[in-house]
């Protein structure tokens, strides 16, 4: 049996923007990690390294899962403290983008690396061969390229770098890793320029670049025509340019000209003179705040090649362009754009067609297959799908037929013929027996390495499919099945997984069902977000009617569901990931216990529609608050719930969320969102092979009561007097506070679980049937954005 990899201890070098990120990261997910860099000449010697770490509680999207985790990065420098390489089990090297930089630090700290250790470059494209030369034998086959892509938290790609000497087994236990313990999207690129991602990524922008210049397109003209549009981010291309710094981007492409000299396209690679121009004036883009786009004021205004000055952003996509690309399906968009005239049209189709015609030429030569040429492209650089997935849905045949055809009347970028497998009679790179790989001539599985065991239901490729299981009941609402083992599955299939009444009634069967014949019952949806929250669209007749008794009814049902969940014979997990507000929220507090992802966004945030929590969160919090008091303070212990709930704070991550008592510190956070379902099973049984019981009904429950209310009450006159809060959003936290108090009785009194049900119905229906509060509910229905009146 091959030894288990385990990474007790992490050292990141070079606390540039990457570097420290990587090690923000790492801490993330509570790995002890040394950050490095170079002696500071004046001052703290480590005082570049301790200046970064500010700086990381400062950037957003932020880091770290909570700021908190700032102060757990072991901090050092490599005149002092390479002795702290000596028991460490991980680097990550992330140092300046130059061979002679990196090849120095090697040779600097080799003697200190201990036997086992695995060493990865975090480069975006030197030769990781040659940066393994600097290295002594016995630590090359623990070398290998791991390139992050930025910001490193957030975006799921990882590419794995092999040199011919790097150990297999090496290689299979760090893929497992960052797959498990980071969250990562892995994926193996050769050894080549740019690797995978970039290679691709950066010629899809020196393509629009060039199509751009072509054809005298405004640069908020191609970003309306870049982004959403077509399933990229709202920064389509110029925005991301400026996001990434000009100058960065500059150098990519002199990346690829000075190491790509027999690239087909290798005439492009180079910036072109407008970008020269913008980068010689010092506008490098969001770090100087001017780039291709700046603010003057309010307005967005961006360069104008004609007058060499900035305009209003406020040129559209052309309607024919938009038009085009509307319509449904690849096939009917890339007709319609190479058969139109309009020279938005004309853009958009080169741009795919030149992007096309370089993935089939380079893809033997970056990659194994087309999946991993397609998803290092959707995980680096957030398509929602990748370049050859686009090609086959559009027709291949047809698609290959128009790229021939364009290449032989010279307009496409390079006169390269296609590859023949591109012509061989194909329908495309996809099939049932996987994606084609150039190199071994056939469609390719997935990889059979153990960790991806554990994701059931992976991101799919173009017309990939996984088994759905076997239903046990489906209604409109909702759907319960299980994988063939012990364990329920409930998923919802309402709009952002909302809570409808038929949600509630599915709860009821799905609870009984598993009561009647499995092990445990997980609750877990297809896809994001876990949910949205209450589908407040559902009570609105009885609002308008007036209809008090009905309303109260409805709150009713709807905490009856959540106490179906905490008192079920067996346990309920919830598996958590994407935004979980309001009644979702309420679901997962009352399960037996939470799976979440580490990017779930959690929260009650009824406060911002001018309700409460009234599914029984706010109950949770007064029982959470009366377990956890010392000598009897309940009033301490709900400073920070009442805050959370009255401000609709939601947490940014879910180690956040237990800070923020969201979640409970016995809850698990789940790093792939791709293994919450298995690891949500795994909990579901290792509970119920424990014996579970559920809770025993709450009673002998001490409260803040009127004591405590009073003291809320006043903080909110402060608030309003200060201009804070309006008289509306006074009255909604006192509400709040009068549920997590007990309601308007002694200090110190004890009450029981439904006590608290009745006050979490009665002041609900009291908001809801305010005039300002049914404002904010419309108004937020219309336009999804709070009401402030």
């Amino acid at each position: 049996m091959s030894q288990r990899f385990h990474v007790r201890k992490a050292a990141v070098l070079g606390a540039g923007v990457m570097g420290a990120q990587i090690a923000a990261h790492l801490t993330n997910a509570r790995i002890p990690t040394v950050l490095f860099d170079l002696p500071a000449k004046e001052g703290d010697k480590n005082g570049i390294v301790l200046k970064a770490i500010d700086n990381l509680t400062k950037l957003n999207p932020a880091p770290f899962g909570s700021k908190s985790l700032a102060g757990a990065i072991e901090v050092g420098n490599y005149d002092d403290h390479l002795d702290k390489l000596k028991d460490v089990d991980l680097i990550i090297e992330a140092v300046a983008e130059r061979m002679d930089i990196k090849l120095g630090l090697y040779q600097k700290i080799a003697a200190y690396v201990k036997d086992g250790a695995v060493i990865g470059s975090n480069t975006s494209g030197l030769s990781i061969t040659k940066l393994a030369e600097a290295l002594p034998e016995n630590l090359r086959d623990g070398f290998c390229g791991v390139h992050f892509f930025n910001p490193p938290r957030y975006m799921e790609l990882v590419e794995l770098v092999p040199t011919t000497l790097t150990n297999p087994q090496v290689l299979d236990d760090l893929e497992s890793f960052l797959t498990t313990t980071l969250g990562k999207g892995v994926i193996r690129a050769k050894d080549t320029p740019n690797f995978i991602g970039n290679r691709i990524g950066v010629f899809s922008i020196i393509a629009t670049m060039h199509h751009t210049a072509r054809l005298g397109l405004g640069f908020d003209q191609v970003d309306a025509l870049t982004g959403p549009l077509i399933g990229r981010p709202k920064s389509a291309t110029y925005r991301t340019c400026d996001v990434v710094g000009l100058d960065t981007m500059a150098h990519v492409i002199k990346t690829m000209q000075d190491t790509l000299p027999n690239d087909p396209w290798h005439r492009y690679f180079g910036a072109p003179v407008w970008l020269k121009a913008l980068i010689e004036k010092g506008a490098l883009g969001q770090k100087t705040k001017a780039g291709f786009f700046t603010k003057k004021g309010e307005k967005i205004m961006v360069v104008d090649l004609a007058t060499q000055d900035y305009r209003v952003a406020d040129q559209p996509a052309s309607a024919a362009a938009e038009g085009a690309l509307r319509k449904k399906g690849w096939a009917g968009k890339l007709a319609a754009l190479r058969a139109s005239d309009d020279s938005h049209c004309q853009f958009m189709w080169s741009v795919f067609r030149d992007l096309f015609h370089y993935c089939a030429v380079t893809l033997g030569d970056i990659a194994d297959t087309a999946r991993d040429l397609d998803l290092a492209i959707r995980w680096g650089y957030g398509w929602k799908q990748g370049p050859f997935e686009i090609w086959q849905e559009a027709g291949w045949q047809q698609i290959a037929g128009w790229i021939a055809e364009d290449i032989a009347a010279g307009k496409t970028m390079s006169d390269t013929p296609l590859p023949a497998w591109v012509t061989d009679g194909r329908d495309g790179v996809y099939s049932a027996e996987g994606a084609y790989s150039p190199t071994a001539g056939v469609n390719r599985g997935r990889s059979t390495l153990p960790v991806y065991a554990r994701q059931p239901y992976p991101d799919p490729v173009l017309a990939e499919t996984f088994d759905s299981g076997t239903t046990i009941f489906e209604t409109d609402a909702v759907r319960c099945w299980h994988q063939g083992d012990e364990v329920a599955i409930l998923s919802f299939k309402t709009k952002m997984n909302t809570v409808s009444p038929g949600v509630l009634e599915g709860i009821h069967r799905a609870v009984e069902v598993a009561e009647a014949g499995y092990k445990g019952l997980v609750i877990w949806q297809t896809s994001e977000p876990f949910s949205a929250g209450a589908d407040l669209s559902a009570a609105i007749p009885l609002v308008a009617a007036g209809d008090r008794p009905g309303l109260l009814a409805a709150v009713a049902n709807f905490q009856a569901a959540s106490m179906r969940i905490k008192y079920a014979q067996v346990p309920v997990v919830a598996a958590v990931r994407g935004m979980c507000f309001g009644g979702g929220c309420e679901f997962q507090m009352h399960a037996a216990k939470t799976v979440a992802a580490l990017e779930s966004y959690i929260g009650l945030v009824e406060a911002g529609v001018g309700l409460l929590p009234g599914g029984g969160g706010c109950k949770e919090f007064a029982l959470r608050a009366a377990a956890a008091a010392v000598d009897g303070d309940v009033f301490t212990q709900l400073k920070t719930v009442f805050e959370t709930l009255a401000m609709a704070k939601v947490a940014t991550s879910a180690i956040e969320a237990k800070e923020m008592k969201l979640l409970r510190p016995t809850d698990t956070i789940v790093f792939n969102k791709y293994e919450l379902l298995t690891v949500a099973k795994t909990e579901a049984r290792a509970l119920f092979d424990a014996g579970y019981r559920p809770a025993l009904p709450a009673k002998g429950v001490r409260v803040a009561g009127d004591t405590g209310i009073a003291n809320f009450r006043a903080s909110l006159t402060n608030m309003v007097q200060g201009g804070f809060a309006s008289e509306h959003d006074a009255l909604v936290a006192t509400r709040i506070a009068t549920v997590l108090c007990g309601g308007v009785i002694e200090r110190g009194s004890e009450v029981d679980e439904e006590w608290l049900l009745n006050q979490e119905r009665e002041n609900f229906v009291d908001l809801v049937l305010t005039e300002k509060s049914q404002q904010r509910v419309a108004y937020t229905l219309q336009t999804g954005k709070p009401l402030r009146n």
